[in-house]
């Protein structure tokens, strides 16, 4: 079923994905703390409970909350596991969760991933293997994993887009390998719509319904989120802001073309600028970590890139108009020295009614990307149970939910 944004219909979705993230956050709860922690009424959150139990979402059974019988909602999840899989440029993360996320054990490996995807996904497997050692479980738990990876990707699945993006990937399709490797059903999507869907579960995206999400690491990409749903464009490649034209006449960039944003604040370009100064200097953390330090050549590098990123963001403000700016990846760990520029870019690039959108860093960090291949997993693994897709397509809680963020290695 399709939703039309601002219905009736796609806010009813709305405040039943809410019911779901909070629930799912929770363990436990009653409808009245069901409407509490949501904002909702007690008549909607009961008819909304009424609806997920028809569906097999979630059980109810009488209990006593403080002292009193109450009727106790907890999500109806059945054993077993999901993986999630956050392929980036130079590394590899993977994540072992239960179906309410509730994180087992997560690890992260340095790698040239571009260089090889047959490589990229041994390494990807010897880490799962290693993890599953870990908690003491095998490889028959697991029933769904999620994939990230830092390319567009088609719609209906099949070979990577964009292929130069990733040289060692091209005629790979991610999810049919995977699945035949891992022997599991794989869900794979752009890195940057699962860092949105990571920060709509757990971080700065919560009770956001229209969610920009920069990730600035080695390459740039944005994942939008609109009236609550990942937004991904006709062939998959919604929010690729790395490749948007900066300077015509600039360096020619992986894709083809010239001046792309990728080639003013890409990782190796950063670095370049600083070789000459700082010949210690080999990656981004160095140089961010250098950079909170206070030195003041890598904050100079920091902060040029955080303009060029905020002239991209303010643009992509006016054509969007998104609640809130959230910023993932690397460069995002250099804090205001990184946010301050790019905040004070946005007046004067954006138009008068986007240009006080808030800017903020991303609470999950450097695992957004990883947890929305859990989130992904899980979805798509409930909607192949039968589900109904409109109550599990991204989460949305209101305000006042506070989900507990998931402790990861």
């Amino acid at each position: 079923m399709t939703l039309r944004p601002g219905s009736q219909a796609s806010l009813r979705a709305a405040n039943i994905r809410r019911v779901l993230a909070t629930v799912r956050a929770h363990g436990v709860l009653s409808q009245a703390e069901i409407a509490r922690l949501t904002g909702l009424s007690p008549a909607s959150v009961s008819n909304i409970v009424h609806q997920l139990g028809d569906a097999g979402t979630v059980e109810v059974s009488p209990g006593i909350r403080g002292g009193r019988r109450a009727q106790e909602v907890r999500i109806r999840c059945e054993e077993g596991l999901v993986v999630g899989l956050d392929f980036g440029h130079r590394h590899i993360r993977v994540a072992v969760a239960d179906l309410r996320f509730a994180i087992r054990s997560g690890r992260r490996h340095s790698c040239d991933v571009g260089a090889s995807a047959a490589v990229a996904f041994a390494a990807a497997e010897k880490l799962l293997v290693e993890l599953l050692d870990d908690i003491g479980e095998d490889r028959t738990k697991i029933r769904a994993a999620g994939v990230g990876l830092p390319a567009p990707l088609p719609p209906g699945g099949g070979t990577l887009g964009s292929w130069p993006i990733l040289p060692g990937w091209e005629a790979v399709d991610p999810v049919r390998d995977l699945a035949q490797r891992l022997d599991v059903p794989v869900f794979a999507d752009n890195d940057a719509n699962l860092g949105a869907r990571g920060e709509l579960y757990f971080g700065a995206g919560r009770g956001v319904a229209n969610l920009a999400y920069v990730k600035a690491a080695t390459g740039l990409g944005a994942g939008l989120v609109v009236d609550g749903y990942v937004y991904h464009g006709f062939g998959g490649s919604a929010g690729e802001i790395g490749h948007l034209t900066i300077d015509e006449t600039g360096p020619v960039c992986s894709c083809g073309n010239r001046g792309c944003l990728e080639t003013l604040v890409g990782a190796p370009y950063l670095l370049e600028l600083i070789r000459h100064s700082h010949p210690d200097l080999h990656t981004i953390e160095d140089l961010v970590a250098r950079a909170v330090e206070g030195d003041g050549g890598c904050r100079r590098v920091i902060a040029d890139a955080a303009r060029h990123i905020g002239f991209v963001a303010a643009n992509l403000c006016n054509v969007v108009n998104p609640e809130r700016v959230v910023v993932g990846g690397d460069l995002a760990a250099a804090g205001d020295v990184f946010l301050d520029p790019l905040r004070a870019a946005m007046p004067r690039y954006a138009v008068c009614s986007v240009a006080s959108t808030p800017v903020v860093a991303a609470e999950t960090g450097e695992r957004a990307e990883v947890l929305g291949a859990l989130v992904l997993a899980v979805e798509q693994l409930e909607i192949r149970q039968g589900r109904p897709a409109e109550i599990l397509t991204p989460a949305m809680p209101g305000d006042g939910n506070e989900l507990e963020r998931p402790q990861l290695v």
